[in-house]
């Protein structure tokens, strides 16, 4: 069975949940608060809950947000990768999720934000195997490089996965240049893909984005509701969404990143794997909190009630 590993940020997310963000300035009530396990913690999660093999192939620290972040990959089965821990504490995100389901993040860099070589060495990763890497990694001058030179030199029988986020927004920057040559999956929602490509319609951005990626890349950009859109070698398909009430957003695109990724490791047809991906990501929506991607007989229970609608 192939395995994940991923080599981005698991970070603390501090979740507030409020009727609507305060001006510069101002102040506001939340409704709640807690810490939750957060950032790559979500995607690595929800492939793990659909039946995938990870490893967190990322720095975790030493303290109390260290300790959170190890208690919940443990309880999820995830293993990881680097065992020591670094001396300073994991980051923190302080999410704010409004009444509208919209959220905003504002976040503290801690140990994910460092990598070397000799961590990356520290799993082997074998034929098969999907090795997930975030944009974000490339924003940390502690473990951009290190992460892709190791990318770079994998050999070409592990697929390479690549977020961009919201925060790598061309594709002009030196490491993103190296890094758009290696990437098999592309997954990303449609502002991001707009971002990146400088393209606001979803068929243009793809057509745009495969200007820059090896010709056999598979696209995935997501599209809210309304579902999610594929592309591979020139031909573009919409997977429809799921109809459901939202009232947190935080989260869902990891979760459909995730069990797409655990989808295609199964051997799903892309098509299919998709439309799991959008029933996990409608899922996750209905719950509050960052890391609510569903477990696999849950999305097996939506995609059927859907067939037989």
């Amino acid at each position: 069975m192939p395995k994940m590993l991923h080599t981005g940020q698991v970070m603390i997310d501090l979740v507030m949940a409020v009727a609507k963000l305060p001006e510069s300035g101002g102040d506001v009530l939340a409704q709640s608060a807690s810490f939750e396990a957060g950032g790559g913690f979500n995607v690595m999660a929800a492939a793990r809950r659909n039946g995938l093999p990870v490893v967190y192939l990322g720095r975790h620290g030493s303290g109390r947000f260290g300790d959170l972040a190890r208690a919940a990959m443990n309880a999820e089965g995830i293993q990881m990768g680097i065992a020591h821990r670094a001396e300073r504490d994991t980051g923190l995100c302080v999410a704010v999720t409004e009444a509208s389901a919209e959220r905003s993040f504002i976040s503290y860099i801690g140990a994910e934000g460092e990598l070397t070589a000799e961590d990356l060495a520290s799993v082997p990763a074998e034929a098969g195997d999907y090795v997930y890497v975030s944009g974000y990694s490339l924003l940390h001058a502690g473990k951009a490089q290190a992460l892709v030179d190791w990318v770079l030199a994998l050999p070409t029988g592990i697929n390479v996965v690549f977020d961009p986020g919201p925060l790598v927004e061309a594709p002009e920057a030196p490491l993103m240049q190296k890094l758009l040559g290696r990437i098999d999956v592309w997954t990303s929602n449609s502002v991001e893909a707009s971002r990146f490509t400088g393209v606001s319609d979803i068929a243009g951005a793809l057509a745009r984005l495969i200007e820059h990626l090896p010709d056999d890349v598979l696209l995935v950009v997501r599209d809210g509701a309304n579902g999610c859109w594929v592309s591979h070698q020139g031909a573009h398909t919409h997977v429809p969404g799921f109809k459901v009430a939202a009232v947190d957003s935080n989260g869902a695109g990891d979760a459909h990143a995730g069990v797409f990724v655990a989808g295609l490791a199964h051997g799903l047809p892309v098509l299919e794997a998709a439309r799991r991906a959008n029933a996990a990501a409608a899922l996750a929506v209905t719950r509050w909190g960052p890391a609510t991607a569903p477990v696999a007989a849950e999305v097996d229970v939506l995609v059927e009630q859907a067939s037989g609608a």
